[in-house]
Parts: C-alpha cells; sequence; structure tokens
C-alpha cells in the first residue's frame, strides 16, 4: 500500500478500513481504507463524484457505511453516530462556515460549548473570556464583539476553528476551505493549520487547489470514481503525477491562449460608474478574446457583471454591442443582445433546485424545444439535452433526475450548458470553476478556448490569477471599483499581478 509500508495501526488517530457506501444503488464509496496519523496533515483529493463528501459524512457520523471498519484510536467503533463524533473530538468545517450572522464572534465560538454543558444562565464575561483562551490559541486578531455578518469569509473562517477548537478538537476536517479566500488570506490560514498541527491536532485537508495543498500536507489520499488509489507520502508525488491519480488520464496544463490582433469589437464599456459599486470603468472586448477580470473580494467584479447584464442599472457611462449604444434593462434584453451570465453562485443564481436536470440545461432556450403547436417536442428536448450533457461531460445517469443529486462540479457543468446553449456573442464567466475539480476544470478551459475559436467574446472573471494568465489575452485588474491596470498577459506572472493587486 503507497505511503502505508512503514506505519502500523498504533500510529493512527483514526483508520477506516475497507469502507464501502451505496445509495440507492449508485456506489458513493467502495473498499476504501484511510488512515490519519496523530498530527498529521492530511490531504484528501479526487475529482467531484469521487467519493470524498461522502467519506467525510462516515468520518463525521453523518452516515453509516455498509461495510468495512472504522478505528479511532486503534478501537473499532460500532453504531458510529455524529455525536459520537463530537465527543471523540472530531470536527467539520465546511465550506461554508455555518456560523450565526447575527451572534458576535465570541458567542459564535463557544455556542456549541455552551449547548453541550446545556447551560441555562449565560455568564457573558466567562464566554467572551473563554471565547478569547480559545482565540489566542490561533492568535486571533478580530474583535469579539463584532457581530460575524460584519466579517469577511476569511476571518469566518477562523472563527469556524476557533468554534472547533473549543470543543478540544483532536481530527479537524477541513472541506474546501480556501475556495473564496485571498492569496494573502489562503497563507494565513494555512499558517493556522501548520500551528494546529505542531499542537499535536490531526488535520484532513480537502481541496481543489492542488498548488496550495502541495505547500501543507504531508501525505495524500487519493479517491476516484468511489475507489480508493492510493495513500502518498508527498515526496512520492509531482502536480503532474497527482492529476494523472486523480483523473486516470493526462490531463495537460500548457496554457489557452489566442492572439487576437485587429478583430472588431463585440463588447464596449465608456466610463461606466455605479454608486457604491463601481466607478469610471471602461474597456474594449474583441471577437474571440478571452479577457480576464481579477481582484480581491470587494472590488468590484460582480457587481459589474451584474450591471452589463442587466439585472442593475448604471447610474452613468455607455454600453455598446457591435458598435451600438445599448441599453439593457433586464436579463432577457441582455439575452436578445446575445449576452450570457454564468453567476458566481450557481446554486442561488444559477440553478432552478427541484427542478430536473434535463429542465435546467434547457431552460434559457426551451422555445427552441416547442413544436409548430407550441407544445414540448419531446423528442427534440431529448436530443439537445443529451448534446450538451456528452459536450460538457456531465457525469449524471439519468437527466431526469433533480439538478441536487449532482456533485458541485456538475451543477456548474449545468449552468454553463444553459447558457451556451442561447450560443452567445458575449459570454461573462463569474468564477465558473469554483468547487470543480482538475478534470473538470480543464474541460471547461478547453470550451472557453473552443467558444474563443468559434469567435465569441468572453469576459474571465476569477480569484485566481494562474487562471486567468493561461486562459486569457488581457487581464484588467479591479480594486475599490476601478480599473486600476489593463495588461497583456503572456507579459505577467502571478508574482506580478499579485503584488500590483495588494499595492497601497
Amino acid at each position: 500500500m503507497p505511503g502505508e509500508s512503514d506505519r502500523t495501526r498504533s500510529e493512527y488517530l483514526l483508520r477506516l478500513e475497507r469502507v464501502s457506501k451505496t445509495y440507492g444503488g449508485l456506489r458513493a464509496l467502495h473498499d476504501v481504507s484511510v488512515g490519519i496519523g496523530y498530527g498529521e496533515i492530511h490531504c484528501l483529493v479526487g475529482q467531484n463524484g469521487s467519493g470524498k463528501s461522502t467519506l467525510i459524512k462516515i468520518v463525521s457520523g453523518v452516515e453509516r457505511a455498509d461495510s468495512g471498519e472504522i478505528l479511532f484510536e486503534n478501537k473499532p467503533l460500532h453504531a458510529f453516530h455524529a455525536a459520537d463524533s463530537i465527543h471523540r473530538g472530531i470536527q467539520v468545517i465546511y465550506q461554508d462556515p455555518s456560523l450565526f450572522p447575527n451572534l458576535t464572534v465570541a458567542e459564535n465560538i463557544v455556542i456549541s460549548e455552551f449547548l453541550a454543558k446545556r447551560t441555562r444562565l449565560l455568564n457573558w464575561r466567562k464566554i467572551k473570556q473563554r471565547a478569547k483562551e480559545v482565540g489566542e490559541k490561533i492568535q486571533l486578531k478580530i474583535d469579539l464583539d463584532a457581530p460575524v455578518r460584519t466579517l469577511s469569509f476569511a476571518q469566518q473562517q477562523l472563527v469556524a476553528i476557533c468554534r472547533a477548537l473549543s470543543n478540544d478538537v483532536r481530527l479537524l476536517i477541513m472541506d474546501e476551505p480556501t475556495t473564496a479566500l485571498t492569496r494573502r488570506e489562503v497563507e494565513i490560514l494555512l499558517e493556522v493549520v501548520r500551528g494546529l498541527q505542531s499542537k499535536g491536532i490531526s488535520i484532513l485537508f480537502v481541496s481543489h487547489k492542488l498548488n496550495e495543498v502541495f505547500e501543507i500536507a504531508q501525505r495524500f489520499t487519493v479517491l476516484r470514481d468511489a475507489n480508493w488509489i492510493g495513500t502518498y507520502e508527498r515526496g512520492e508525488l509531482t502536480l503532474p503525477k497527482l492529476v494523472m491519480l486523480m483523473t486516470g488520464e493526462d490531463v495537460a496544463t500548457e496554457p489557452f491562449r489566442k492572439a487576437v490582433e485587429g478583430d472588431k469589437p463585440l463588447l464596449e464599456v465608456s466610463h461606466l460608474s455605479r454608486i457604491n459599486e463601481f466607478n469610471d470603468v471602461s474597456f474594449v472586448l474583441h471577437e474571440g478574446e478571452v479577457l480576464g477580470l481579477t481582484g480581491l473580494l470587494g472590488s468590484g467584479r460582480t457587481e459589474l457583471a451584474v450591471a452589463l447584464f442587466g439585472l442593475t442599472k448604471p447610474d452613468s457611462g455607455e454600453i455598446r454591442i457591435d458598435g451600438q449604444p445599448v441599453r439593457i434593462g433586464s436579463a432577457e434584453e441582455a439575452i436578445g443582445l446575445g449576452l450570457g451570465y454564468v453567476p458566481e453562485d450557481r446554486i442561488r443564481q444559477g440553478l432552478v433546485i427541484g427542478q430536473s436536470i434535463g429542465s435546467n440545461i434547457i431552460l434559457s432556450t426551451s422555445r427552441k424545444v416547442l413544436n409548430r403547436f407550441g407544445l414540448i417536442d419531446v423528442a427534440e428536448r431529448t436530443r439537445q439535452i443529451q448534446n450538451w450533457i456528452k459536450a460538457l461531460n456531465i457525469k449524471v445517469s439519468d437527466p431526469d433526475l433533480q439538478i441536487e443529486t449532482l456533485s458541485g462540479g456538475n451543477q456548474q457543468k449545468v449552468v454553463i450548458a444553459r447558457w451556451l446553449a442561447t450560443k452567445p456573442k458575449v459570454l461573462i464567466l463569474d468564477s465558473p470553476t469554483v468547487g470543480i475539480d482538475v478534470g473538470a476544470k480543464r474541460s471547461v478551459h478547453q470550451l472557453i478556448h473552443e467558444l474563443s475559436l468559434a469567435g465569441v467574446g468572453i469576459i474571465l472573471i476569477t480569484d485566481e490569477i494562474d487562471e486567468a494568465l493561461n486562459n486569457c489575452t488581457r487581464l484588467l485588474l479591479m480594486r475599490d471599483g476601478r480599473i486600476i491596470a489593463n495588461l497583456d498577459a503572456s507579459r505577467e506572472d502571478e508574482v506580478s499581478v499579485q503584488a500590483r493587486l495588494e499595492a497601497a
């Protein structure tokens, strides 16, 4: 067993041996064995649908395995439930920290501890003192009296870590903790994780950002299609080898770029402003160009995209499409003018929860599947749905299943398919690869490249500077609602762009 030969059972805080789980005949985990050592930072990687979430649910006692054995400190656990998991010091921090926004930082840190003790009368001085003690373990520099709703996402992650520490955590499971963080915030979080390790706390770190996990993990467990592929020491792996293990394929990593010389303008934005959101924004998007837009959280990127798509109204400025001035007052008007928009939040803005996968795919083009009597042409509907499932390699057993049954990455592909079906001239992609695994991310990048070659103008909004540099011709940097730089992507690197963004 790779990475396991020099270890014995007694060296593991937690171990799963030959664990399997199925849901309604669908195999979620098959014969998976994972061991997490005392004080170890262990990374769990795999594509969407590989079984990572199921494994976390089993370890945290939310789900029970169909077969196999779970051992904690080398003792088998039977009838293992969530309360048992918490009692043993296993805590999970999900991508959404699940904090109480109206409570203070201190209250959020200690709430589970006080609930566990069934305390009826609260001593606010003790609450704050206890929160301070816990916060000092990770050198938390946040006002304990501040409501959580006023914190940045990175600060909320730190509060969630403190809440876990208040319960004497021994194994901390972090599920995609860096998804919405800037590079500087990621560095702070990783330093906190190293500090927890130095105190003997074991960490199971789950992330699609492979460059980050290489910075921090001692060992990697790889899952693919619900199967255990192997557990590897960091020194045994390179990034290309890890990607190969996760996908089963040699996924290329060279940049996609298309030189744009003299192509006609598709979208021209001149001095566009909206109070408290963005100010005096001007740029041109050419036919077939992939234009990157990046900036720190709160820079105004998404607000600009929403205004371009007609969901909000700019206070001043001008938008031209194909050289003609336009006023876009709604999403319907934007679609009619040839614009498509894949939003940042696929759950709240991109999908119709409760509807089928197929219905979500054709939502923006439903009129195209009607016959001359205005009734749905079932054969044409099926054909279009299957075409997009195939084109984007959406992993789905039945398109009539509800959209919630898909993994996050496949849900994102459905949103992209819907807008591609409208055949847009200009496609705005707001963080299209957030929460998507490396294989799915590469397929999205390939689609962007193909659309570019077909003449579609693309605005790619992303937090990941390397993604922008590898896929875009030009890169717009945004800060405090303004465009602060217009860069030739081929002449920049991640360090130079990050320095510009963070400059005072």
